[in-house]
């Protein structure tokens, strides 16, 4: 079976993802090789290093919010579909926790995501504290903190070899309930 060939755009994209990963200093001639094109045509497709990692986050949320639908989609419980959260996410870890500590807050559009995002982890969170899963006295933000930073946390810990994906999950899920 022949090997779909990405874009230029994506096969940087993915190149960025691979390197800065493991070395969030790599360079953009690093980048370029990875991705099998020219420097110039890396210049053509991002202006600069703030639209790659802008392109970077905006994949990271669509793939955020893809693994977030299927965790959640057939869940029969409230607690399955955080579990399941936990199952999906964690495993994102190679390519989106470097993420984390980039400065992406500022950028307007994806400001917008990160509020889509966060409202709608606030609405899945009211509605179980509806249902009974969580104290209805810890107040909402709380325990979306509490998810996101277990999320990270589960990120942090494959990102250093120590468990796998799925070992992160158990744990993070365990911690989270």
């Amino acid at each position: 079976m022949e090997k779909l060939r990405l874009s230029p755009r994506d096969a940087i994209l993915e190149a960025a993802f691979d390197l800065l990963r493991l070395d969030a200093s790599a360079s953009l001639a690093n980048i370029a090789a990875r991705a099998g094109v020219g420097r110039a045509t890396l210049h053509r497709q991002f202006a600069g290093r703030e639209d790659r990692i802008q392109a970077m986050a905006l994949m990271a949320i669509d793939e955020m919010d893809a693994a977030a639908k299927r965790a959640t989609d057939n869940a029969k419980s409230y607690s399955e579909a955080f579990k399941n959260l936990f199952d999906e996410l964690i495993p994102l870890a190679d390519r989106h926790s470097f993420l984390a500590r980039e400065p992406i807050e500022e950028d307007p559009e994806l400001a917008v995501e990160f509020r889509r995002q966060a409202d709608e982890m606030a609405a899945l969170v009211e509605a179980a504290k509806k249902d009974g899963l969580f104290d209805p006295l810890v107040p909402t933000h709380w325990i979306v903190q509490a998810f996101d930073h277990l999320l990270y946390a589960g990120w942090e810990s494959v990102a250093a070899g120590e468990p796998t994906p799925k070992q992160a999950a158990e744990v993070a899920s365990r911690t989270f309930f």
